[in-house]
């Protein structure tokens, strides 16, 4: 049988032992091609290489170790839940990285879609709670209390209260 040669070490990504429920730095390399026209008109490709980290929980490990096998990643970034699956032995995964092991008890953790959907709504229905309508209402509340416990403030404060009454 003949060796194939590879970009990948198979034999380390096989050891790592990816499963549900670890959370995972995965290291893509990602190539950017930019066409343009240069001053002599003619259109021109310039490629820009570049490293991106994912990291997240993997939610499901499939296929073992064999060559067809694939892991999902789930990550909130900026608040929007987003999930990419990768395929194991891919030469656009420069490295991964296991950050934590966590014990589970299901080979896949597909109810955390809908469990942090779930936190999420939560969230939004006790800020409705509060009443709150702008950043600017927000603000002045935090000031008032300020200018009350501070004695220094307390008289200027009065003293513009009764210009405006005078007015």
């Amino acid at each position: 049988m003949q060796k194939v040669i590879t970009p990948i070490n198979a034999e380390g990504r096989a050891k790592l032992g990816i499963r549900a429920g670890d959370t995972v730095r995965v290291v893509q390399n990602i190539v950017e091609l930019k066409k343009g026209r240069g001053t002599d008109k003619k259109e021109k490709t310039t490629k820009n290489a570049r490293k991106q980290v994912f990291e997240g929980l993997v939610l499901a490990a499939k296929h073992g170790t064999e060559p067809g096998a694939s892991f999902t990643v789930r990550a909130t970034l900026s608040g929007v839940g987003v999930e990419k699956t990768f395929p194991l032995y891919s030469p656009v995964i420069d490295s991964i990285e296991i950050v934590k092991r966590s014990r589970v008890r299901r080979a896949k953790l597909y109810f955390i879609r809908e469990k942090a959907a779930k936190e999420v709504s939560r969230q939004l229905r006790n800020a409705r709670m509060l009443h709150l309508k702008s950043d600017e209402a927000v603000a002045s509340a935090e000031v008032i209390p300020e200018a009350e416990t501070s004695d220094a403030v307390v008289p200027a404060a009065e003293g513009e209260k009764e210009e405006v009454a005078a007015a």
